[in-house]
């Protein structure tokens, strides 16, 4: 194995200093154009390259940007990862892209590995079992800028691009009482999240403004799966006053609770409606495709990186803390739209 290359080797072949030799690699001013030419050309055919860790600790500046999520295989976390990317390269920075898998021991190990890469800002989604706010504190402390997208905590300086999921909810639930639908169940997450826990609170107060009863034992706390939204129609069926349609916060559980009513010869929409929440790409591709609440992941991604640029960049022009909160739209396919003869005899 040949031996690293180094400044003092380019010097000694072009006869220079190596002080000249860094200069130049690093595009100093005081180099001229035709030395700086020549130490490059040198050192790309020497194999040289430099260590970027050593320059960002000199520098103070590594033009790296962790991003950390829950898992980076799903098609939300993913269209978010790419809107970040396609908004950061062209300011320079490159992307390191880590995963939680729910779990905070991993998202505060994950923490510390960014922060001993020397990483210019950290822009994360929460972990569902995240409580601790420790790591969070020991980015603060380091003057790195901290960005929330999609799951967040409430920390005064950290900034956060979210949707309003209060609003989500709500419209969901709004288009299923347009439908005719009278007692609709809704399919919630873990309200240790407050995105569950707003779309919750949207589909609650979508019902009370349009004359319709909340009552608790049509809200189901369940986890993120298909298997979820199938036991929870099981679960649904067996009361006295059977529920017309669903609003679920996740299509999968949307999609297991379709194969359900299905496999119980339940008529999708004209019996029952469905709506869930993601608009991931399945919802569309389905013969009974899936009405879906789309939460815009690609500009998501795009606005948490315009937020992190606008702190490094703007410093006594922007506000630092900056709350994005982005508009949910309702996207309505067949598992939800009635005939319109059958919607009007409601």
């Amino acid at each position: 194995m040949s031996e690293k290359i180094t400044i003092y080797d380019i010097a000694k072949k072009l006869n220079i200093t190596a002080a000249t030799v860094s200069r130049a690699l690093n595009n100093n001013p005081r180099i001229s154009d035709t030395t700086r030419k020549l130490v490059m050309e040198t050192a790309a055919s020497m194999g040289y390259t430099q260590n970027k860790l050593a320059l960002a600790l000199k520098s103070g500046k590594s033009n790296l940007v962790g991003v950390i999520v829950p898992y980076i295989d799903t098609s939300f976390f993913a269209s978010i990862i790419r809107g970040i990317e396609e908004a950061l390269h062209p300011e320079g920075y490159n992307v390191i892209i880590c995963q939680t898998h729910e779990t905070e021991a991993k998202e505060i190990e994950t923490v510390n590995t960014l922060l001993n890469a020397q990483v210019d800002g950290i822009l994360m989604s929460l972990s569902k079992t995240s409580k601790e706010t420790t790591h969070f504190e020991h980015i603060l402390n380091k003057k790195i800028p901290l960005v929330f997208f999609d799951r967040r905590k409430n920390i005064k300086g950290v900034s956060s691009v979210t949707i309003d999921d209060f609003e989500g909810g709500y419209v969901a639930t709004k288009h299923l009482i347009e439908q005719g639908c009278k007692t609709i169940a809704h399919l919630s997450g873990d309200w240790s999240l407050e995105i569950y826990k707003n779309r919750s609170e949207g589909y609650k107060q979508a019902l009370l403004d349009h004359g319709l009863k909340y009552d608790e034992k049509y809200l189901l706390h369940v986890k993120s799966d298909t298997e979820a939204g199938k036991s929870a129609v099981d679960t649904l069926m067996k009361l006295d006053k059977k529920p017309d349609a669903i609003f679920s916060s996740s299509d999968f559980v949307a999609l297991g609770a379709i194969q359900r009513l299905q496999e119980l010869g339940i008529k999708l929409p004209d019996d029952f409606c469905v709506v869930g929440f993601s608009n991931e790409p399945f919802t569309q591709l389905m013969e009974l495709s899936i009405s879906s609440v789309d939460q815009a992941p690609h500009e998501m991604g795009r606005m948490a990186a315009k937020v992190f640029l606008d702190q490094v960049s703007g410093v006594g022009k922007v506000k630092i803390e900056q709350k994005v909160e982005l508009t949910p739209h309702l996207i309505s396919r067949k598992s939800s739209v009635k005939p319109v003869a059958k919607k009007k005899a409601k």
